[in-house]
């Protein structure tokens, strides 16, 4: 299975949007990585866009927390630290937990989208793909979020998992890390797809507390 977005996805997006959308989706899959030099050049030629669009793009996810800039080195993506898992957390714990248990009605499609992802998940860790199960798993956890029905809480958010993504990234062993959650999404689906949502939210909250935990364990490890 690719990976790579599809270019026509974000078509009706301004282009800088658009580059800036599909460097998203790569950091998410793990396509990027952290401290990788971005240049402008070689992302102009890759994305069929001028060098200004590119520049525009880097702006936007300079914004977002996602690359930093230094002058004579350039764009980088960025290094995450441990002191940004706490603030990450809290905005997952807001955004998640409220489209769970929020009295919104979750649409098919949202149901469609997180089985696709726990699918996609479970077929990954069966074939030892840790890389592909990370991203799946992130993908799963916008589906959730978009259930609260907001094209600007899914953008922010695809930018928080893009952060997360680079915050797993420094888990020596992926395996060991994403293991855990297989399960445990596919029991959070399940609720949903029952209409047990208040069973989704104590599971989920429970999900994200030791989530974050092993975050800071896995920093606290390598300080």
């Amino acid at each position: 299975m690719s990976l790579q977005p599809e270019l026509t996805q974000y078509d009706s997006l301004p282009a800088f949007e658009r580059v800036a959308s599909l460097l998203r989706d790569e950091l998410i899959a793990g396509q990027l990585h952290a401290g990788q030099t971005l240049v402008e050049m070689d992302l102009a030629e890759r994305f069929d866009a001028s060098r200004n669009t590119v520049r525009e793009a880097l702006r936007q996810l300079l914004c977002e927390g996602l690359v930093t800039y230094q002058r004579n080195k350039g764009v980088t993506v960025r290094v995450m630290a441990r002191t940004d898992i706490k603030d990450i957390y809290i905005i997952r714990r807001t955004l998640e937990l409220q489209a769970i248990n929020g009295g919104r009605y979750i649409k098919q499609e949202a149901l469609a989208r997180m089985l696709n992802a726990i699918e996609t998940v479970e077929a990954a860790a069966r074939d030892d793909d840790w890389a592909t199960a990370a991203t799946y798993s992130l993908r799963f956890h916008q589906a959730i979020v978009s259930i609260l029905g907001s094209r600007r809480f899914d953008s922010f958010f695809a930018s928080i998992m893009a952060q997360l993504r680079l915050l797993f990234a420094s888990a020596p062993d992926e395996k060991f890390f994403q293991q855990p959650w297989v399960e445990r999404d596919r029991t959070i689906y399940q609720f949903l797809q029952a209409g047990q949502r208040d069973n989704a939210e104590q599971l989920l909250s429970h999900y994200l507390d030791d989530s974050e935990q092993a975050l800071l364990r896995l920093f606290a490890n390598k300080e």
